[in-house]
């Protein structure tokens, strides 16, 4: 089961207006002469709607009343009521795909899918930062975001960094929950990793062609089920979730606060501010002050993280000097 954005405006418009009337009945006939469509293409709508998780609620002789949105991170779903310019204004939505990051690169060359998102209820064979698998059940919010940006090539390091204080924030608003950044790219809840991120570029001439953002998020998930699976894997610290299973907050609602946060700090790249970014990553760190133990490609390093260079490398001081660190895994 796949939807976009851009198809489906049948079904959204009947969608939409019994979300504006949610407190009242709507009859068939009603439905039939505002929005110009035949009570057939109505029916065949509603029962359309309603296989996606809505509830509707029908009687005879008043007609139709939606009692219930679906959990789905259905397109118009996100969409409605977003408050961006660019990123999220196209959405491919699929139930199950192998990867959301394979899906994007297919079309990422395409120019007039700048800030499309790409998001799945399922993946399987997501895509972890180093080659590695990520698990993606149903309950997560799995999603890629294709960038054409404005800014030098050398800044792509800084995008992960920039994502990840957009969903920081993005759940504070929604959930009220206060979560950490763990360097390279990991968000956190106490102590435990509850969302990553990866990135996929095509460079030619120093020139970025696109950018895709990997985003995993543990929205309502069961930690153990995750944890079965990764727990004998180097590095592992843990798995949480965000919400409980009882929690009825929309998955969509954070996505919908996350493009618009992520919109806000890609900006600070687009002007040059990559002081704002260090600044705001810092504050929210974990990993700053600790002493940590980086495995790299040259082995293992271990000291204390001071801070992050202009560029989203970690500097550590290792045997008394200080140490600059572009990629490996953390621990601490």
């Amino acid at each position: 089961m796949s939807y976009s954005s851009h198809e489906n405006r049948g079904l959204i418009k009947v969608l939409q207006f019994l979300k504006a009337h949610h407190s009242e009945y709507l009859s068939g006939e009603d439905l039939s002469e505002v929005l110009k469509i035949s009570r057939v293409a109505v029916w065949k709508h509603i029962k359309k709607i309603q296989s996606l998780g809505y509830e509707i609620e029908s009687k005879q002789n008043l007609g139709y009343r939606l009692t219930k949105i679906t959990d789905l991170m259905l397109p118009w779903e996100i969409t409605d009521g977003l408050k961006t310019k660019s990123i999220g204004r196209k959405i491919y939505y699929f139930d199950k795909i192998d990867s959301t990051q394979s899906f994007a690169s297919t079309i990422a060359g395409n120019k007039a899918d700048d800030g499309a998102i790409i998001i799945s209820e399922t993946q399987d064979s997501g895509k972890g930062r180093l080659g590695r698998a990520w698990v993606s059940p149903r309950g997560g919010i799995w999603l890629s975001v294709i960038l054409h940006p404005r800014f030098d090539v050398a800044k792509i390091t800084l995008v992960p960094l920039v994502a990840s204080i957009a969903l920081s924030v993005a759940i504070q608003k929604t959930l009220g929950v206060k979560t950490e950044l763990k360097w390279p790219n990991d968000v956190t809840l106490r102590g435990k990793k509850i969302a990553g991120m990866i990135i996929d570029a095509s460079i030619e001439s120093s020139n970025i062609e696109s950018l895709i953002l990997g985003v995993g998020i543990n929205f309502r998930v069961d930690p153990e089920e995750i944890e079965k699976k990764i727990k004998k894997k180097e590095n592992f610290y843990g798995v949480a979730t965000l919400v409980s299973q009882s929690d009825k907050t929309k998955p969509a609602k954070l996505v919908q606060a996350f493009l618009e946060e992520f919109e806000k700090t890609l900006n600070l790249l687009n002007e040059g501010k990559i002081s704002k970014v260090i600044k705001d990553w810092t504050a929210n760190s974990s990993t700053i002050g600790k002493t940590v133990t980086l495995s790299t490609s040259n082995g293992k390093i271990t000291g204390k993280a001071v801070k992050l260079d202009t560029d989203g490398g970690l500097i550590i001081m290792h045997k008394s000097k200080p140490t600059k660190v572009m990629a490996g895994d953390i621990s601490y």
